[in-house]
């Protein structure tokens, strides 16, 4: 069967070009022959040059995520094995495997589909109709590539519950792939053992790609008294105890993730140093600086307070206020993690943000490191969406 062709305006594409993978429906002039939503179709410049092999879906504003840009690659199932074996031979090479994101989209050139393994359990997250379709076979090639390993993998759960679906015109879906098992999967992490919900645990479960970064804060722990806000299930906070923090507060508005953090304090025999607080993050740290409270560290892991370029001003708003509240309950000469999972938060907006918060609070920064997100998440160039999670640790010092 003849692939559809899908011509581009003249002067677009311009991501596509740089390395990027999608093609928006505005840089679309017309589209040739027959197709369905989710089959594979070819793109072509204005000019008839060959631009790649992509999954189509007219219901989505991301209308091609392109698969290969090779004129006479064939995607089936050789190719995704190829694709796949490609993204595990990598995460051997750069991090711990032991819990790690095997297929990270984009950047493991298998656009719209996120496979996380923790010990011995796949989550898979599907968000493109036409990956979506090629979803069974993208598992069972990725099984058969950690067999190779002596890797026996022994449940799937699928969390391809985001509202994204909806927009490419599928419906949300969690559940197991295969036989059930228990949802409850123990992990290792930095030394760190954490018990993961994969069925009910936000996003996947866990997030993996904070791993390095949480050793990074290990060192400034020992013997301090450190603040963790939105601790999720507890892992920075954890990390500070297993360091040897003197003491930890982990501070998050979930009650189902507090319960959680508890459980994996008493895991790692940490809940006489490490306590956690079910409460809001921006109602708190004006208490405490009120009573006068000072933490050696504080680390500040807040949610993506955008989602969209237009919600951008206000997360602006969040991020000054909760870095502003933060510097204030560090001691003199003390330490600030803090970060930004948002994609539309871009480093450049991000610095100036907790550079007016320093203002604000009249401290100044001393730069430890930038990091970005984990090895297993590769942050692809051209592909800016790869590319979110910003990092920074800073020695507070006041004015003498």
């Amino acid at each position: 069967m003849e692939h559809a062709v899908v011509h581009i305006k003249k002067g677009e594409a311009r991501s596509l070009k740089a390395g990027g993978m999608w093609i928006y429906d505005n840089e679309i002039e017309s589209i040739s022959g027959e197709f369905e939503n989710g089959d594979m179709v070819e793109v072509e410049d204005f000019d008839g040059y060959f631009l790649g092999h992509g999954f189509i879906n007219t219901r989505s504003k991301i209308t091609v995520r392109v698969m290969s840009r090779k004129k006479d690659a064939v995607v089936n199932e050789d190719f995704i094995e190829m694709r796949v074996r490609n993204a595990w031979e990598y995460r051997k090479t750069t991090v711990d495997t032991g819990s790690c994101r095997i297929i990270f989209g984009e950047a493991d050139f298998l656009p719209g589909i996120v496979v996380d393994k923790f010990s011995d359990v796949l989550v898979v997250e599907s968000l493109s109709l036409g990956i979506d379709r090629w979803k069974p076979v993208i598992l069972e090639k990725l099984k058969k590539v950690l067999a190779e390993d002596g890797i026996t993998i022994r449940g799937i759960y699928e969390r391809s519950d985001a509202k994204v679906r909806l927009q490419e015109g599928m419906e949300r879906y969690k559940g197991f792939i295969g036989e059930p098992f228990d949802t409850k999967v123990q992990i290792e992490e930095n030394g760190v053992k954490y018990i993961v919900d994969v069925e009910d645990g936000q996003k996947t479960g866990f997030f993996l790609d904070q791993k390095y970064n949480r050793l990074a804060v290990q060192r400034l722990c020992p013997g301090k008294r450190v603040l963790d806000c939105f601790t999720h299930t507890g892992s920075f906070a954890l990390n500070a105890g297993i360091a040897g923090a003197a003491s930890v507060l982990g501070v998050d508005a979930s009650e189902l993730g507090v319960n959680q953090a508890r459980e994996n304090a008493e895991l790692n025999g940490l809940s006489d140093r490490v306590e956690f607080l079910c409460a809001d993050v921006f109602d708190l740290l004006p208490e405490l600086e009120k009573k006068g409270e000072k933490f050696d560290v504080v680390i500040l892991d807040p949610p993506a307070f955008t989602k969209s370029r237009a919600s951008i001003k206000n997360a602006v708003k969040g991020y000054r206020e909760i870095n502003m509240r933060g510097l204030k309950l560090v001691k003199d000469g003390g330490y600030l993690a803090t970060c930004s999972c948002s994609h539309f938060m871009d480093p450049e907006l991000f610095a100036k943000t907790i550079r007016e918060a320093a203002a604000s609070s009249h401290k100044r920064l001393r730069q430890v490191e930038y990091r970005t997100q984990a090895a297993d998440h590769p942050i692809l160039w051209a592909a800016d969406s790869s590319y979110y999670l910003k990092f920074y640790i800073f020695q507070v010092v006041e004015e003498k």
